[in-house]
């Protein structure tokens, strides 16, 4: 280089493009490949075993059922292809009201069980008759067991005669199983609204956030994200008891298979509508326990819901 001649700048970027390449040469152990093989061995050995397992169990349930002196009989009765077949249509019709009134009676249940939860959040004495009404609602409505209080929704209204009062009894149905799952949804919620951390509060509050936009903006998104999983369960369970209201006289799955049992004297049918039930329900089930599981993850983890 001679003299006066600017000397080049320096490549700032050698050492990010030498990481590559440095990472690029590098090579597992021995002990890593062997400690990976054996890891891989030792979760192909459990997947044998729990398959193994599993096909006995399943080989041995089936022998010993089919084997049992009045098999025959129960074949006949419950697994008739043709009574099956011939219910199926009818039985699918009913399960179709079933779905109408899940997703009816979630979307409200939703709604009644979050305003109730934010009631009983508040602590101003003016407030008092709504928290004492929204806990009196909770107490009485989770103690009334669902059937019985579908039998007093679905009879006593239409006994009472009022004008306007519903008279359908879908409707009335509806109606009963959200007083009934409201109750325990707003605890499900209130539950969540006091999992947060007192300081989420008073971190809204010192920005000069209201109560009702520190509930709004805060402490119920967090709430909410929280009690996914049980209220998940919740609907699992409300799902099924749609089948209660066949008390009442609708045409839904349950009522559907009555029928036909009733005609055919044969239970092909009830066990339509169970399947369809199952197939329902089981996927609803398996996210439950997937956000269940993520959640505690997140929570060994130490990350934020």
């Amino acid at each position: 280089m001679t003299e006066g001649e600017a000397a080049p700048p320096a490549d700032s970027d050698a050492p990010e493009a030498a990481a590559p390449a440095a990472l690029a040469q590098w090579t597992k152990s021995d002990r890593q490949i062997r400690r990976e093989a054996d890891l891989r061995r030792r979760a192909r050995r459990s997947t044998s075993i729990a398959t193994a397992s599993t096909i006995v169990v399943a080989t041995a349930v089936v022998v010993a059922v089919t084997a049992s002196p009045g098999w025959p009989r129960v074949q006949e009765a419950f697994f008739n292809p043709s009574q099956f077949a011939a219910a199926f249509p009818d039985v699918w019709r009913g399960f179709l009201l079933n779905v109408k009134i899940f997703l009816i009676a979630e979307l409200l249940i939703l709604i009644i069980g979050l305003v109730v939860a934010l009631v009983r959040t508040l602590r101003s004495p003016v407030f008092f008759p709504l928290r004492a009404a929204a806990v009196f609602y909770t107490d009485v409505f989770r103690g009334i067991p669902t059937i019985l209080l579908i039998y007093l929704i679905g009879f006593g209204i239409p006994a009472l005669e009022l004008q306007g009062a519903p008279n359908d009894p879908v409707t009335l149905g509806i109606i009963a199983l959200v007083l009934s799952y409201g109750a325990y949804v707003a605890e499900v919620f209130r539950s969540g609204i006091e999992s947060v951390h007192p300081s989420q509060r008073a971190a809204a509050r010192s920005l000069a956030l209201s109560h009702g936009q520190t509930m709004r903006y805060v402490v119920v998104p967090q709430a909410v994200r929280r009690v996914i999983p049980p209220l998940l369960n919740d609907f699992v369970s409300l799902q099924k008891d749609t089948a209660l209201v066949s008390v009442l006289g609708p045409l839904e799955a349950l009522r559907q298979a009555s029928i036909h049992a009733s005609s055919t004297f044969n239970y092909a049918p009830y066990l339509c509508a169970a399947l369809l039930f199952i197939a329902l329900t089981v996927p609803m089930a398996r996210l439950t326990d997937h956000l269940a599981a993520r959640t505690a993850r997140r929570q060994m983890a130490g990350g934020h819901l």
